[in-house]
């Protein structure tokens, strides 16, 4: 697929925004997910929305974990996290170095919050891993955790996920790597958490990113990369808590309407910036089976799971869905 990528431009306007916005934006740690299922099995991908029907693995898998080590034009380390299905029993924590469960899968570039790191966000991600996705994020350098935290970096995130999506990519066809085959290289999803949503919906407007096929965003908004949506259409799933301390509900909102295409927010009424998110079971169950079934339909062009979609998201009382799929 080929692709277009522009530049983000900083400001001092937009610096002192984003400062504002999205200081203490990091979710916290939460623990493994631990999903329970069958024994993994060889599953075939199946083309983006807009391409013929297929269907998404119905098993799940266990999980493995791995590293990359990437450093984009020297002076910018992208350590890459790397979640993907497993062989093995389902359910238990994520192996290092797991061997890769037979099949094509799409492939989800996750993008951290300011003052965070991919780990943080594991309970949730390994349950994407687990239902048959590669979930590859990188570690920033100046906004994860331990770095200076320079929230103006956020403007340089969406070209590190493009530069780490290169290298994720290309593991398919490299001799000798555990995932040489086992990528489906065009069926690929952008998402991220707070500046990491703002990394997000930067992939899909300044720094438009054509192999992406559909986007998740949590907590995210506008500030700093617009919202002029460009390129193929790719459909949005918008994740935000009502309650957010951090970045107010009604600017994800504004960022949701602008889109031009497929589109669809969770919202969450007793839902805050995105910690309880990830550490409430209630919660995150109806936030990562929503999100996984979006997956399934953008990525693997199941049709089954998008009809799923609404049920899961409005389970519980937990969460109203705006559908415009």
């Amino acid at each position: 697929m080929s692709r277009r990528r522009t530049p983000l431009v900083a400001v001092p306007l937009v610096a002192v925004l984003l400062t504002v916005g999205l200081v203490g934006c990091s979710a916290a740690p939460a623990p493994t997910a631990r999903p329970a299922a069958p024994a993994p099995s060889e599953q075939a991908t199946t083309p983006a929305p807009g391409g013929p029907a297929g269907s998404a693995p119905t098993e799940t898998f266990a999980v493995g974990v791995r590293q990359l080590k990437l450093n984009r034009d020297g002076d910018r380390p992208l350590p890459v996290t790397l979640w993907y299905p497993a062989r093995g029993e389902a359910g238990g924590a994520p192996q290092r170095g797991a061997t890769v469960a037979a099949g094509r899968f799409p492939v989800v570039m996750f993008s951290h919050g300011l003052g965070g790191r991919p780990q943080d966000y594991a309970a949730l991600l390994t349950r994407w891993a687990a239902a048959g996705f590669v979930i590859a994020a990188p570690t920033f350098p100046h906004t994860s955790r331990g770095t200076d935290s320079n929230v103006l970096d956020v403007l340089n995130q969406p070209a590190d996920v493009s530069y780490a999506l290169d290298a994720v990519l290309a593991l398919d066809g490299k001799a000798g790597d555990p995932l040489r085959g086992r990528l489906a290289t065009d069926r690929v999803a952008a998402a991220g958490h707070s500046a990491g949503g703002v990394t997000t919906i930067g992939l899909f407007t300044a720094g438009r990113d054509e192999r992406l096929d559909a986007g998740v965003v949590f907590a995210g908004t506008g500030l700093g990369v617009g919202t002029a949506f460009a390129g193929a259409a790719a459909p949005q799933l918008f994740v935000h808590g009502q309650a957010d301390e951090v970045v107010e509900y009604a600017a994800g909102k504004a960022v949701y309407d602008a889109v031009p295409w497929p589109k669809a927010m969770l919202s969450l009424p007793k839902g805050d910036h995105g910690r309880a998110l990830l550490s409430d079971g209630a919660s995150l169950r109806v936030v990562s089976d929503t999100t996984v079934e979006f997956l399934r339909w953008t990525l693997y062009g199941d049709a089954k799971a998008k009809a799923r979609i609404a049920a899961g998201a409005t389970r519980d009382d937990i969460a109203t869905l705006d559908n415009h799929l």
